[in-house]
């Protein structure tokens, strides 16, 4: 599925040729066309926002129930209950996107290709580094087959088939300490997967920071965030 979008105004030279003569002067620029793709599916971005919208819940919960004596936005009753409800709601929602993923194939987009791989990554190092700055085009040309560079399906990758599901894991053990007390044992004892659990939860608000951030730097600063209610991603 393809659109086109219309954007930008500005001044372009034109050179006129009349009788030998090469007039150069300003002339207001037409619409500049851009070429949409239909990237994001309707299930990924529905999945997307109740993700987000449960990891919000899930962090403000979680500071409260580790900060219970500091803080007071709920109740240390009232906190665990709704981290846990969120928490299955993510469990399932991770779960249904697997098998959409699986079943569509949409699962191979998060798999980094061995062929240049250090090449690419190299230039898109360049790229966050300096070039986005100087407003260097982005290596990576975006399309519904291919639409994460290189440095995105690793962290990806990670991501969603090594630290969440750790961090699921993790909170279905503290959930329920005597149901899974032989798997707690079997990963160090109750400790160590409250660290586990504590560490990645840290790690997911750091990331949800850095996420936004890169979300802005489209060629306007809502462009990747509109795509993700539409779909469609600049070309």
């Amino acid at each position: 599925m393809e659109a086109l979008a219309t954007i930008g105004h500005g001044a372009q030279e034109k050179v006129v040729s009349h009788d030998r003569r090469v007039i150069r002067r300003k002339e207001p620029l037409g619409l500049v066309k851009h070429k949409m793709i239909y990237i994001h599916h309707a299930p990924i971005r529905v999945w997307h926002w109740v993700n987000a919208t449960a990891f919000i819940f899930l962090l403000a919960t979680g500071v409260q129930i580790r900060f219970a004596e500091q803080l007071d936005w709920f109740s240390l009753e009232e906190a665990i209950h709704l981290h846990n409800y969120v928490g299955f709601m993510v469990i399932s929602n991770y779960c249904l996107w697997l098998v959409y993923s699986l079943v569509s194939g949409q699962i191979r987009l998060y798999i980094p290709s061995g062929k240049n791989m250090i090449q690419k990554i190299r230039e898109q190092v360049v790229y966050y580094s300096y070039g986005i700055f100087r407003g260097d085009q982005n290596p990576h040309v975006i399309t519904p087959e291919n639409k994460f560079n290189v440095m995105q399906q690793q962290t990806y990758a990670i991501l969603m088939f090594v630290l969440l599901p750790l961090q699921l894991i993790t909170g279905l053990f503290l959930w329920e300490i005597k149901r899974f007390e032989n798997y707690i044992q079997f990963m160090g004892g109750i400790r160590i997967v409250n660290l586990i659990h504590v560490v990645l939860f840290f790690f997911f608000a750091a990331f949800i920071v850095g996420h936004i951030y890169l979300a802005t730097l489209g060629h306007t600063p809502l462009a990747h965030i509109k795509a993700m209610f539409t779909g469609y991603e600049d070309e």
